[in-house]
């Protein structure tokens, strides 16, 4: 299978996910298709253009090599952790890893708990009316977003719509739709870092949560990256659903 071998190849090239998308011109979401296994008969031209950056890293590995050039987004020197870190961290220390690096998660409020309960409760029941296929999930879940070993987040609220990327302790690629409600100490991390990782990686839709200032910023993938502006007392349409669920928070 097509998706087996990419991401045993990725692994061995020891490649983020961010970076043979830099190095190859393939969208990031393209390829998290392909290692997902979401795209079962990718394009000639992209399998082309993933193996020539592929081999070449390949072949520097093998020969022990250095080679990172200067237009790679995220250098090999500052991928410090991996998953397997991860997941040796004890069940206490709470963290995330974009890119290879940890950053801490401050423990949620009570208001922050009751905004994804609403979120939970009101996506369930237009889901479960609808007959839907979709689930919803609340952290703590880990996403390894770029189905790679340099990346392991843990969003606030998503919905996912491919049954194949949910696993036993984890989810394995981008959700279709991402919440996250912000924190003193996340929101650099959820305006910035974040919501470059998620529209990369193919999250359809993505809301930040703004308690502090009381409004809602939903990014939809399909249109440019500015924001439609919410205030928090409204209902704000779902757009993955085409506006037909609507949330009050």
């Amino acid at each position: 299978m097509y998706a087996d071998l990419l991401r045993e190849r990725k692994k061995k090239a020891e490649l983020t996910t961010a970076e043979l998308a830099e190095q190859s011109g393939v969208p990031t979401g393209t390829i998290n298709k392909l290692l997902t296994g979401e795209t079962k008969s990718p394009r000639y031209d992209t399998m082309k253009a993933l193996d020539e950056v592929l081999r070449k890293y390949e072949y520097a590995v093998e020969a022990n090599l250095m080679v990172r050039e200067e237009a790679i987004a995220y250098s090999a020197q500052n991928r410090n952790h991996t998953v397997d870190d991860y997941y040796k961290l004890p069940d206490e220390i709470k963290v995330e890893l974009i890119d290879g690096v940890f950053y801490n998660m401050s423990s949620p409020s009570s208001v922050h708990q009751m905004t994804l309960i609403n979120l939970l409760v009101q996506s369930k029941n237009f889901i479960d009316q609808k007959k839907g296929n979709c689930i919803p999930f609340v952290a703590p879940m880990d996403v390894q977003l770029d189905c790679d070993e340099y990346t392991m987040v843990q969003p606030d609220f998503f919905i996912v719509c491919n049954p194949d990327m949910i696993q036993n302790n984890k989810i394995y690629g981008a959700p279709d739709f991402v919440a996250e409600v912000l924190s003193p100490s996340s929101k650099e991390r959820d305006y910035i870092r974040k919501l470059n990782k998620y529209m990369m990686a193919g999250v359809k839709e993505y809301w930040i949560v703004d308690l502090e200032r009381e409004r809602i910023a939903v990014y939809f993938a399909r249109e440019d990256y500015l924001p439609t502006i919410y205030p928090l007392h409204s209902e704000v349409p779902v757009r993955i659903y085409d506006g037909e669920l609507k949330i009050l928070l």
